[in-house]
């Protein structure tokens, strides 16, 4: 059998031209931006061959989309992929006021498999958060730790954390999340402690009037990246074999608390999810504990152990 030719097809200068005219309109823009819609348009360009790229209708940019799907490009890839194809045919719309509408108008990249961030074991957090040591910046971060993984905290809620919306006789704290929505979320008893003492060591370092539950060696609040490095480099210090960030905590408090309680809507609740479906994309869902919910909840369910005849 002849091997198959896998060369590129060349552009023609038409469509070269086409390509470099909408490049040369992107010259505000960042390099990162022009270089992608550099290498999006030129595989149209490519795909197009002679025919003239200007000039492609809705079906045959659907065809191309599906060309590409078909070598292997996600649906990630292919949206961004027709991002740039749109602000090429708007260009075009643009330059050319004879040109009817947008072939791209209701074009649809296929979806991707949302990617689950990866989650600690219960043995890994346990051992992440059980920072030895009494000095100022240990015992803050010892804080920082429980919070974020006893309360599944994002991580611009525990840089936003102010001292006086926690609650520690009731174990609770408020947090502004996404949308500008405040939620209360509960307080474990070990993060309590872990709090109590970095607050007897926080007027040391805390500048007058500062608000923030936790701050730097400065006094100011501590900030997203500073926090990122911190739960990171005391994840290698602990003996994890692989990067921690705050999203992972975040990630393995839902984890946990669905594993051992089964209740979906706490778990919604609590990480302050607007829908449902975003809780079960975001928490590892196994079918023994959706089995489980079913058969405890469904009047025409078949109830484990029981041999139906």
């Amino acid at each position: 059998m002849a091997k198959r030719d896998t060369a590129p097809v060349v552009p023609s200068a038409a469509n070269a031209a086409h390509v470099a005219a909408f490049v040369r309109s992107l010259a505000v823009a960042p390099a990162a931006t022009r270089r992608a819609y550099v290498r999006d348009l030129g595989l149209l360009a490519e795909l197009a061959a002679d025919r003239d790229v200007a000039g492609l209708s809705r079906p045959e940019l659907a065809r191309c989309l599906a060309t590409l799907h078909g070598r292997g490009l996600s649906g990630r890839s292919l949206a961004r992929m027709l991002s740039a194809w749109r602000a090429f045919y708007r260009f075009l719309l643009e330059v050319d006021s004879s040109r009817r509408g947008d072939p791209c108008a209701g074009l649809r990249a296929p979806k991707s498999a949302r990617r689950l961030p990866s989650a600690l074991s219960p043995d890994e957090a346990v051992r992440l958060v059980a920072i030895a040591g009494d000095d100022t910046l240990a015992l803050r971060d010892r804080a920082l730790l429980e919070l974020a993984y006893s309360s599944g905290l994002r991580l611009a809620e525990i840089s936003g954390a102010d001292v006086d919306r926690l609650d520690l006789a009731t174990g609770e704290i408020r947090v502004m999340g996404k949308g500008a929505k405040e939620r209360i979320v509960p307080v474990g008893a070990p993060a309590c402690d872990a709090i109590r003492a970095w607050l007897a060591a926080r007027e040391a370092l805390a500048a007058p009037h500062e608000p923030a539950l936790f701050v730097t060696r400065a006094g100011a609040r501590l900030g997203p990246r500073a926090i990122e490095r911190r739960i990171a480099a005391w994840a290698r210090r602990q003996g994890l074999d692989r990067h921690v960030h705050p999203h992972m905590l975040r990630h393995s408090f839902a984890s946990h608390v669905l594993q051992s309680s089964g209740d979906l809507r706490a778990v919604q609740e609590l990480l302050g999810h607007a829908s449902i479906a975003s809780t079960q994309v975001y928490t590892h869902l196994d079918f023994q504990a959706l089995a489980k919910a079913y058969d405890a909840a469904h009047p025409r369910a078949r109830r484990r152990g029981r041999r139906r005849d």
